[in-house]
């Protein structure tokens, strides 16, 4: 049996597979560790259909020579991206891929909501964060402003609706601020928030779906870089609090040169100010 490298001391920063989701997750764990995060998110289901995603079943050599390789490289898989809670959805038929993330070592799982029927988007939450449970995992809910859970404010209720104590909130910095939402209801709603990610953006803020999917995708700037008021945001959450960044990859960048860019510009938002 392999035994985990523990996690490095001091900040537990990590990076979403998105900033860099041309790379498989082997090559992405490597690239992740040696740029300096300390642990990493994988897309192991797809985003929309056609998104790309990896698989690594329970029991799969794949899934035995990532592990080995997180480990040698001591670095972590924080949470699993990433699940669109519609109409349609049916927790269980996500199980193979919640019991993949747990046998990894995930601890969350990334979803957002896009039902219009507010009773059956809680039900199918709470049904999703049981199953999760089973695996002892929890369940973030992060808003977009093209869904139906748009706001930050939209994320707390369903989350509240739901009533599972294994649901929390995931706050995005595009989506927190270009979505309306305040520091203020951050910080009193702080406890439900489990995962920060951090990205910058300049500009006004856009205001189709079409554009806002734009931006997020390709629009976002390494953290510092924009004007959002990360080191504000990253002062309103509880200690303890997950951080990690997310900035995908646009263009001909070196996917490592990326990476430590992006650890780089985190780490000069969350050190504390002189």
């Amino acid at each position: 049996m392999t035994v985990a490298t523990p996690p490095r001391p001091g900040l537990e920063l990590g990076v979403a597979h998105f900033s860099s989701i041309a790379l498989p997750p082997k090559e992405f764990a490597v690239m992740a560790a040696r740029a300096g995060f300390a642990s990493i998110g994988l897309r192991l289901h797809p985003a929309f259909p056609g998104a790309p995603f990896y698989e690594l079943p329970v029991g799969s050599h794949s899934a035995q020579e990532f592990q080995t390789v997180a480990d040698g490289e001591g670095i972590r898989v924080f949470d699993i991206e990433f699940f669109v809670i519609d109409e349609s959805f049916v927790a269980a038929s996500h199980e193979a891929t919640v019991a993949a993330a747990a046998n990894i070592g995930a601890r969350r799982l990334s979803v957002c909501g896009d039902d219009r029927d507010g009773g059956r988007l809680a039900t199918n939450l709470s049904e999703f964060c049981a199953l999760a449970a089973r695996y002892g995992m929890s369940i973030d809910v992060e808003n977009m402003g093209w869904r139906t859970v748009r706001t930050f404010r939209d994320s707390v209720a369903v989350v509240n609706s739901c009533g599972a104590e294994n649901a929390g909130v995931l706050v995005d910095g595009i989506h927190f601020f270009r979505n309306g939402a305040s520091l203020d209801e951050l910080r009193a709603s702080a406890g439900k928030v489990k995962h920060v990610q951090l990205c910058d953006v300049r500009g006004p803020a856009p205001k189709t779906s079409d554009e806002m999917i734009a931006e997020a995708r390709s629009g976002r700037l390494a953290p510092g870089e924009g004007e959002l008021p990360l080191k504000d945001l990253r002062a309103a959450t509880d200690y303890g609090t997950a951080i990690s960044v997310e900035v995908p990859l646009v263009g001909s960048v070196d996917p490592e040169a990326h990476l430590k860019h992006l650890h780089d510009s985190a780490l000069g938002i969350l050190k504390p100010d002189q």
